[in-house]
């Protein structure tokens, strides 16, 4: 084209490939992300996902199920964004990664709702109707709320533990442990909470402060003869000796059977004011003080000395024994332990050791048993009161104080718990009667390396965790556990479906076969079908002999058997579980069940990794509650911000500790958010006019620059999978946000505005910074994809031209080699050159501040530099003003680095109206008097010509 005066009367900002999209800047995410999932469903996203994904290698992340009750809060949130990160990723890299949502269904807080609306007086059977209709209500309004959060997964088909057919494979799974030999009926204290008048499970207990009556009480020593001779000293016969202990617990003591000692601890004979008092030696002067007492040391005995030893009971006309055991300690006390078996585990342990009894005179609503000496009719709490009195009254009370102390509560109803015996199921850990051989039900051979214990010790092991603290922990919780307690006293639950002989209180020899009779009748009625079971029908002339257990399944069996309804049972997913992803209460509660479950069904973990995510806290670092008014609801994130706001906000926490929250941080988010967002917006719009199959070039045809971030991006690409590989989502979220906002939008985005709007639309130089383009934006749209999932999708939808295609129906992209150039010398050199930009940059902008120029434009630069640093410059020749985004840049050669030094000065030439570079060529085309020479080449001549920037 020759100049002939056609630009002179038009506008030549007309002339600049000035970008263009349909991405908007602003995301209005609250707006538009309804009606993307919309959208979303209606194309059957998911389902064409898992299309898309078959025959690839699985990946199965197992879904901890979510209580079916009450509206989702921000923990729910985090832990479901965290596992669509993992499932997006997964499926990315190449996996064929399912995701389906569950419900945990049954249980007490469901039935304290349905009360609570509908009272307790009507049939059970109505009761357990109307829980399924209240679980099925929360779990529709959860499941909105997940799904808004961009979570993909087979929402129309989840799993529920109230499912017929998942309520059949549960008690198909106790059937399992039972005939595996680790099922049995005991007798034994367990976690008794007085308003759910049930027992209670070891994750539904929760450890608060309590104030407690602490007592020291000395038991009389019935025969002095005993005592000389286990100290070796001669004793006047009517001298009174009391064996003392302590204790935080006086309900209990109508109960006690037993004092316990250790028998390799020093005990003291002391005389004082009050007689002779029995005391572990390294506790005597302890205990004198708090009772304000003198005291001569008489002798000194091992604790075994004393075993046997009898003593009064302090208010029962009744004899009590000392007796040995190693689970007495000198942390606290008087180093004598009251023991009532049928109130606390060590008790009981030891009182199975002598054969002590293990009745609990409480009843299943905290009073005591009406026959019950001094406290019959009486509640715990109330019995604590008159236990003291009659103590004081009697002589026997030595001191009373009121302590503050740890003390397990009910994590429903936030209320203390005791400790009473009942008779349970449990699932045997084994080993941990320490004194004698445990011996599994149905197969007395069993050897102890098969116990529970042992196979969940080893399944730990071979368990991968994120964090590596995770294994310690549950480790621990394995260790110090006792034996599972699995029945419950509930309506609203899966039904233990058991036939006990009337007289052996054996269960019925057919059990195993009567279990599956029950399960088939399950999936077909769920458990109604064994509420309303007539025993006849499966017992036959037999159902006289037996009775038809009452008991429910403890929920945590429940959601942990769910490896066996569900990984097992569904197609679409497999067993073992590649990972097991919640927060880090749940070593206590559905890791340890599922684990515990699986060991006792499968020898091993139902998981081949453990992933455990903290709790969220405010920007204070407090806990959230509704009284503090510090609680953050994921609805009004997403209903204000949008839900990628929250994902982001989830990835950039670093989960493995506590997760802080404000409005405060959501604001910076929200700001990081946007940097991302202007950063794919101007890739989009400078890419819309490129087609691949017409406008690529081979890479070593690309411009030096453009080389340089391929490079970067093919460095972020391999770092971002392996950080989503092993889990590690804030060094994503922080990589992407430090590439769009200072290696791309700080520097080469900036860098290549010029190219890309004065350059020929057609220019070799513009197609070689589009190519470049081209893969940035298809690489990084995938790596943010698991995080920015709506956004991801939207972008992807202009990336692709197609509305109804995933972006999580790719994988990472492929990009392209760097032909014949060691990408470390190029990075290296271009880091070299970065560097000094932003040295320059300094400098600019001090002249800016002096107000000699307004942009960097206007600015010329001399650059005085020193070997490797002149030569890596000086390749760019004049391209250097280009990477300074200066008018004019000259380098200028100095003998030592400690020469070098830069100078900036405001330009003398003027201004081209076209490209804004101040150029001594503008006007040099009087047809074009406003344009400099470079503009005038790139409209009407052959263009400029650009190798490195």
């Amino acid at each position: 084209m020759q100049s002939n005066g056609l630009f002179n009367m038009i506008d030549y900002k007309k002339t600049l490939n000035l970008p263009d999209t349909p991405f908007p800047m602003r995301g209005d995410l609250a707006k538009r992300e309804p009606q993307m999932l919309a959208q979303w469903q209606a194309q059957q996203r998911y389902e064409k996902i898992r299309a898309t994904s078959l025959g690839r290698p699985k990946f199965i992340l197992h879904d901890g199920p979510p209580y079916a009750n009450g509206d989702i809060h921000i923990g729910h949130a985090v832990n479901k964004v965290l596992k669509d990160i993992i499932v997006k990723s997964k499926t990315l890299s190449g996996f064929d990664a399912p995701y389906v949502p569950g419900w945990d269904c049954h249980g007490l807080p469901i039935e304290l709702q349905v009360e609570k609306k509908h009272g307790k007086e009507m049939p059970p059977a109505r009761f357990r109707e109307l829980c399924r209709e209240y679980a099925t209500e929360q779990i529709e309004r959860q499941r909105k709320d997940f799904i808004r959060l961009g979570v993909l997964g087979d929402w129309s088909n989840p799993y529920l533990t109230m499912n017929y057919q998942t309520e059949a494979d549960i008690i198909r799974a106790l059937g399992e442990i039972y005939k595996r030999g680790y099922l049995y009926q005991g007798y034994k204290p367990v976690n008794w909470c007085l308003d759910c008048q049930s027992a209670l499970a070891e994750a539904e207990v929760e450890h608060e402060d309590k104030t407690s009556s602490a007592i020291d009480v000395g038991f009389k020593v019935i025969n002095n003869d005993s005592l000389a001779k286990a100290f070796g000293v001669t004793l006047p016969g009517d001298e009174k000796a009391y064996a003392v202990i302590w204790t935080t617990t006086p309900w209990t003591l109508p109960a006690n059977q037993a004092v316990s000692v250790h028998p390799d601890f020093d005990y003291v004979l002391v005389r004082t004011s009050r007689g002779l008092l029995i005391l572990a030696a390294d506790l005597k002067q302890a205990c004198l003080d708090r009772y304000d007492f003198d005291g001569e040391t008489l002798a000194t005995c091992k604790g075994v000395a004393l075993d046997g030893m009898q003593l009064h009971h302090p208010f029962d006309k009744r004899w009590v024994k000392i007796i040995c055991g190693d689970h007495v300690t000198l942390e606290a006390g008087t180093g004598l332990v009251h023991t009532a078996p049928a109130h606390g585990l060590d008790d009981y342990f030891v009182g199975q050791k002598y054969g002590l009894p293990n009745d609990s005179p409480v009843g299943d609503d905290g009073k005591f048993l009406p026959n019950t000496p001094l406290v019959g009719g009486l509640f715990v709490w109330k019995a604590n009161d008159v236990v003291v009195e009659t103590l004081q009254a009697s002589g026997h009370l030595l001191h009373l104080e009121k302590i503050q102390h740890s003390y397990p509560h009910c994590w429903r109803h936030k209320t203390p718990i005791i400790f009473r015996s009942t008779p349970q199921w449990f699932i045997a850990m084994g080993g941990c009667d320490e004194y004698g051989t445990f011996h599994f039900n149905n197969i007395p051979d069993k050897e102890m390396s098969f116990s529970v214990r042992a196979l969940a010790n080893q399944a730990v092991e071979a368990t991968q965790f994120y964090p590596a603290w995770g294994k310690a922990r549950l480790k621990a919780m394995i260790a110090n556990r006792p034996d599972w307690c699995v029945s419950r006293q509930r309506n609203w639950g899966v039904p233990m479906p058991f036939f006990i002989n009337k007289v052996t209180m054996k269960l019925h020899p057919r059990t195993p076969e009567l279990i599956e009779q029950v399960a088939q009748r399950f999936e077909q009625q769920g458990i109604e079908a064994w509420f309303s079971l007539d025993a006849k029908e499966l017992l036959g002339e037999d159902s006289a002999q037996y009775r038809k257990l009452s008991d429910t399944l403890d929920v945590w069996f429940d959601s942990g058997t769910t490896h066996a309804s569900v990984l097992h049972r569904r197609k679409d997913l497999s067993f073992p579980a590649d990972l097991y992803l919640e927060g880090s209460d749940q070593h206590r509660g559905w890791f340890q069940s599922s684990l515990l479950t699986s060991c006792a069904m499968n020898d091993r973990a139902p998981y081949n990794a453990l992933l455990t995510h903290g709790f969220v806290v405010d920007g204070h670092g407090h806990k959230m509650s509704k009284s503090k008014g510090n609680v953050i609801a994921p609805q009004k994130i997403f209903d204000t911000l949008g839900a990628d706001i929250l994902r982001l906000w989830a990835a950039s926490t670093d989960y493995s500790g506590e997760m802080t929250i404000s409005d405060e941080i959501l604001k910076r988010v929200v700001e990081s958010y946007r940097r991302i967002r202007n950063t794919l917006r101007f890739l989009l719009a400078n890419t819309a006019d490129f087609d691949v199959q017409r406008d690529a070039l081979p890479v070593d045809e690309w411009l030096e620059i453009d080389r340089y971030a391929l490079a970067l991006v093919s460095r972020l690409q391999a770092e971002v999978k392996d950080d989503y590989a092993r889990y590690e989502f804030h060094l994503v979220a922080q990589k992407l946000q430090t590439f769009c906002s200072e290696q791309l939008g700080g520097f080469y985005l900036d860098i290549l505005k010029d190219r890309l709007y004065t350059t020929a639309q057609n220019s070799h130089a513009r197609r070689s910074a589009q190519n470049a383009l081209h893969h940035i934006s298809h690489s990084l749209v995938r790596l943010m994809a698991p995080i920015l999932s709506f956004t991801a999708e939207e972008a992807w939808e202009i990336l692709s031209a197609q509305q109804d295609v995933s972006v999580f129906q790719q994988t990472w992209l492929s990009l392209p080699d760097l032909p014949n150039t060691d990408d470390q010398v190029l990075v290296q050199n271009w880091t070299t050159i970065c560097n000094w930009r932003a040295r320059i940059n300094k400098h600019i902008e001090e002249v800016r501040a002096a107000g000699l120029i307004g942009q960097a434009l206007a600015a010329e630069v001399k650059i005085y530099a020193a070997g490797e640093n002149f030569d890596v410059l000086a390749r760019l020749g004049d391209d250097l003003r280009f990477v300074l985004i200066t008018s004019r840049a000259t380098l200028h050669r100095v003998t030592s680095e400690a020469e070098e030094h830069i100078e900036v000065t405001p330009s003398v030439n003027i201004k081209c109206e076209r490209c804004w570079h101040y150029r001594a060529d503008v006007g040099s085309d009087p047809q074009n008097a406003t344009l400099c020479g470079r503009c005038v080449s790139n409209l009407l001549g052959d263009g400029e010509v650009r190798k490195y920037a």
